[in-house]
């Protein structure tokens, strides 16, 4: 029998009608410590941790797979069904011909039967082949959106996930999807905190019952590029000192009261444990004024993804930006 965890965390209807946990653990590093991040993932089961994001492009699906079954055999866990796991198609799959061998390899990984949620990780499309950073601009591809969902639905359809989803997709990327989608995105998984509030999105989402789930909640994803304005922004520091609470805290708080799911990312236990302590107070009207006024600036682009050198000759950039305008 499985061990009750410390921490229940709520759950989100999505349009597939499957239920997911509000609160994921992602498994993103720039240097992935395999033994680090699975002991990192069986702690996090032990306290509730529930839902588990990755992706292709992160090299985290195996570790992931293994650390869920040891979860398992530990008995923190009944069986691989007490969990949610997220992953997502890389670029270089975003054709349609490759998302069925793309999702089989990451069920492969994962040593899984079926995913929970698979997502297109980018609106781009790259000349098939290895993964690899930046991404060459003469390698961008037109997308063919319509071949890669139809294969994305069929994924679905066989049962291989229970809901599929689309990140770091703006409104007119959605608008073009939804034109001929038999199956509507569950979910939208995009750079979201206070920093970069992103409400035309969220409303246009909220309209589509599509949810939106957010990555950097605490504006973290690039810090070292550029300097992290959540973590660092005096009304936070202001609301988190009247309230006894961390800056991440009030962050996270702010973005599940948007009706948002959020992906955390931390291996640290006491991080992990605080990150859940975001369920039974809420920020008052004047509090979520004062965060509506923050500056907003978006970490995460395009552009930084793309090699320096080097030009797009087969798409125009307003094809493959992320920003919304």
């Amino acid at each position: 029998m499985a061990s009750e965890p410390s921490t229940k965390i709520p759950l989100k209807t999505l349009s597939s009608g499957h239920d997911m946990p509000i609160v994921a653990l992602g498994t993103f590093e720039l240097s992935f410590d395999q033994e680090n991040a699975k002991a990192a993932i069986i702690e996090a089961i032990k306290i509730g941790y529930r839902h588990f994001d990755t992706a292709c492009q992160y090299g985290s699906e195996a570790t992931l797979g293994e650390a869920i079954a040891e979860a398992v055999q530990l008995g923190l866990i009944g069986s691989r069904a007490d969990v949610f796991v997220t992953t997502k198609q890389w670029c270089t799959d975003n054709h349609p011909d490759h998302v069925l061998p793309a999702i089989k390899t990451s069920l492969r990984n994962l040593k899984m039967d079926y995913l929970d949620l698979y997502l297109i990780h980018w609106p781009i499309s790259m000349k098939p082949g290895p993964i690899s950073f930046p991404l060459k601009r003469e390698e961008v591809m037109p997308l063919d959106l319509k071949g890669v969902w139809e294969a994305m639905e069929e994924c679905q359809k066989l049962g291989l996930t229970k809901s599929i989803g689309v990140s770091n997709f703006t409104t007119k990327k959605l608008e073009e999807l939804l034109q001929f989608a038999n199956i509507p995105p569950a979910v939208n998984q995009v750079e979201l905190n206070p920093a970069w509030q992103q409400q035309k999105l969220r409303e246009y989402c909220a309209k589509k019952g599509i949810t939106v789930t957010a990555y950097s909640p605490l504006g973290g994803q690039l810090n070292f590029i550029t300097p992290n304005t959540v973590l660092t922004s005096d009304v936070l520091e202001e609301i988190a000192d009247a309230k006894g609470k961390s800056v991440a805290q009030i962050s996270l708080r702010w973005i599940l009261e948007q009706g948002a799911g959020i992906v955390v990312k931390s291996f640290k236990k006491e991080r992990l444990i605080q990150n859940l302590e975001i369920f039974d107070w809420e920020l008052t009207e004047e509090e979520c004024a004062k965060i509506s006024s923050i500056p907003q600036k978006k970490v995460v682009s395009t552009e930084l993804m793309l090699a320096p050198e080097g030009s797009l000759t087969l798409v125009d950039f307003a094809d493959i930006d992320i920003v919304e305008k």
